[in-house]
């Protein structure tokens, strides 16, 4: 098995990853992560996203719209999916792990796992939501 290089710019993605709850896209981490390497290119970030994911190391998360966000939190949980601002926030819940044995007792092949997002309005939203239906009544 190959030796994987230490990268400062990799270990400074992975840091960003696991601090932020953000679930930020690559324009996000390059962003951040050029204020402590200004040289750092996008391709490299790119690169360095698909190798921490492939690794383990981190989770791309993908909604069916082409969008990729990130998460460094490698802990089973769940997303919610703001209809309102488009940010994407844990859902700290207990595990619906017995879905996969319900979809294998009705299917011939094998189940691996399963994604869940939901869909509504982070607190933000809500609460704006709410004051503009409150100034039109």
């Amino acid at each position: 098995m190959a030796t994987i290089k230490y990268s400062r710019q990799r270990q400074s993605i992975k840091e960003y990853l696991t601090e932020t709850k953000e679930h930020p896209t690559a324009d996000m981490v390059y962003n951040n992560v050029r204020k402590y390497y200004p040289n750092i290119s996008l391709g490299t970030v790119y690169r360095n996203l698909n190798f921490l994911v492939e690794q383990k190391e981190a989770v791309r998360l993908t909604w069916g719209d082409g969008s990729e966000r990130y998460d460094g939190n490698l802990e089973p949980h769940y997303h919610l999916l703001c209809n309102g601002c488009g940010g994407v926030f844990d859902l700290m819940m207990d595990s619906l792990e017995h879905i996969d044995t319900l979809a294998a007792a009705n299917y011939e092949g094998t189940i691996e796992g399963h994604g869940v997002v939901f869909y509504g309005k982070c607190p933000e939203c809500a609460r704006k939501e709410k004051q503009k239906k409150k100034l039109k009544a």
